[in-house]
């Protein structure tokens, strides 16, 4: 693990420390908990980027899913 030096308004600060309080967890504990959600939020938006991509370069044909309107099963109405 390193240790690293950042700037962080004086505001994000308290309120990372209050809620911290509250967790019962350390200021870095939180923060890097905090930072691997962003990169995972981060990662996933990109993949739904690549995906709308590949939608937009090959849409969907109307008929593509329709050989499996007969497996569906849609229970008593």
């Amino acid at each position: 693990m390193r240790t690293i030096q950042m700037t962080i308004d004086d505001d994000l600060v308290k309120a990372v420390d209050r809620v911290s309080k509250q967790l019962n967890t350390s200021r870095s504990s939180f923060t890097r908990k905090a930072l691997r959600e962003a990169l995972a939020s981060y990662n996933l938006e990109q993949l739904e980027r690549k995906h709308r991509q590949g939608y937009e370069r090959h849409p969907v044909a109307a008929d593509e899913f329709s050989i499996w309107e007969t497996e569906q099963a849609w229970g008593e109405v």
